[in-house]
């Protein structure tokens, strides 16, 4: 088995070949320590498997993971990483493809965690999310309420600084659907919470503040949004 170590990091991507290299024995190891590397060699050698750090210079590993996809959906890939931001559990299930087996495993797990881990997906197929980001995600859902898939997209349109109009535009529903679900956002979060509201705060700047304070927005995943944002403005009309 081919297992591509993408890590920017090169004490995190020693410690990553050792445990590899005694969770798989035999597993031929390729490495790179960003993610426009790890899409190259990724393209060259086809690895079945792929370990990817999520923060790196030149391209995130939702970013590489995301291509890699594209190009082969098959591929087993496990996110190692640093950050338990809902914005990036949630920026990582946006990419997967149906039916393939992926991790998420934070690099604070023990050696025999993160083995585990590793056999889970690579070796039996499974999907893997660590139980530290699991709480977490609860207790995003517990201070804020589940925010719906449409919901997210608009809050992080919000962020983008996109007016209604353009987020109706962009997400295919009515003027009136974005202004309703903006309201729902708002309760979630507890916009309105504070004594007099809206005569003290922007709305919006509001949800924003309070959604990136929570960690359900984060700097990465705003990047990738812009990213996408500016994509879609270029389309052709």
């Amino acid at each position: 088995m081919k297992v591509l170590i993408v890590e920017d990091d090169a004490v995190h991507r020693a410690f990553l070949r050792d445990v590899l290299a005694h969770t798989l024995p035999g597993c031929e190891l390729l490495e790179a320590e960003n993610g426009l590397k790890g899409e190259r060699l990724a393209r060259e050698h086809d690895p079945a498997a792929v370990v990817v750090d999520l923060q790196m210079p030149e391209r995130t590993g939702v970013d590489m993971a995301r291509a890699v996809w594209r190009e082969r959906p098959a591929t087993s890939i496990m996110f190692w990483s640093n950050y338990a931001d809902e914005a990036y559990v949630r920026g990582v299930s946006r990419i997967v493809p149906p039916g393939a087996a992926y991790g998420y495993v934070l690099k604070s797990a023990s050696e025999e965690r993160l083995a585990l881990a590793l056999r889970g997906v690579f070796l039996e197929g499974q999907c893997v999310i660590d139980r530290e980001i699991r709480t977490l995600q609860q207790r995003s859902a517990d201070r804020s309420g589940s925010f719906t898939d449409v919901e997210y997209e608009i809050l992080t349109d919000l962020a983008l600084g996109l007016t209604d109009r353009v987020i109706a535009e962009r997400r295919g529903i009515s003027l009136r659907s974005v202004q309703n679900r903006l309201q729902q956002i708002y309760d979630k979060l507890g916009v309105y919470d504070a004594e007099r509201g809206a005569e003290v705060f922007n709305l919006r700047m509001r949800a924003v503040s309070l959604a990136l304070s929570r960690k359900l927005l984060n700097r990465g995943g705003l990047e990738q949004a812009e990213a996408e944002l500016q994509l879609w403005l270029a389309r052709p009309r």
